[in-house]
């Protein structure tokens, strides 16, 4: 045996890395469980709460312009898993062609933020529903099927994945949310960068009372209508 060799502190090291790791393990375990419990109920209820304001729009969205009421848009959920997101259809029926129109300086912006402030393919009726947030509503039946969260990061499409880099897998570890930390901090008044890092941040930190914060703090943005397009 080498000189100086002592079993027990290599037991004792051991048992430093590996009790706070299980520990820590245990905590997001029950964490993901309580908080997926608690999406089932919230988003069950308010589906049924919702459920006349859902007509009413379902109406207005026909009224104003052809199309379907209903949005399926492709993004990545957790684990890179594709999902499809529901929203209330915001954009004329043509929008992707549309795109082929823009200027040069709305395709820089495009494809800088993938979204415009002064968006040509936006309805009369799909700027008030995006103003209101009330476009995302139909994601409450993503919640419950479980592709998404209350709260947790925006899901992202194939090229904003690509902008995380060496973070992607780091992004794609939680489940993401109809609502997060960058929708409660700024939306659209952010850039991409700073979204990253907010998205990010939330990754790092997440528990129950950074999660009622971000639910709370939408609620604010909602009305005072901060960041939204």
């Amino acid at each position: 045996m080498n000189a100086g060799y002592n079993i027990n502190e290599e037991i004792a090291l051991d048992r430093n890395i590996i009790v706070p790791e299980i520990i820590n393990n245990a905590k997001k375990i029950r964490y993901t469980s309580v908080k997926r419990i608690l999406d089932v109920i919230i988003s069950t209820i308010g589906l049924v709460l919702l459920s006349p304001i859902f007509l009413l729009i379902a109406a207005i969205i026909k009224t104003d312009s052809k199309g379907p009421v209903i949005y399926a848009h492709k993004r990545i959920g957790k684990d890179g898993k594709e999902i499809k997101i529901y929203k209330f259809r915001t954009m004329y029926e043509n929008a992707d062609e549309m795109i082929k129109e823009f200027t040069e300086e709305q395709m820089k912006e495009w494809k800088e933020n993938f979204k415009l402030k002064d968006d040509p393919r936006i309805t009369k009726v799909g700027k008030f529903l995006r103003k209101t947030s009330l476009d995302e509503l139909p994601q409450i039946v993503n919640i419950i099927k479980g592709e998404l969260s209350i709260v947790g990061p925006r899901p992202v499409i194939d090229e904003e994945l690509e902008k995380y880099g060496e973070n992607k897998a780091k992004f794609l570890s939680v489940t993401p949310g109809l609502t997060g930390f960058w929708q409660a901090n700024g939306r659209s008044d952010t850039t991409y960068e700073q979204r990253m890092q907010m998205e990010l941040y939330y990754v790092d930190n997440y528990n129950f009372k950074l999660d009622f914060q971000i639910f709370i703090k939408t609620f604010s943005a909602v009305i005072k209508k901060e960041g939204a397009v």
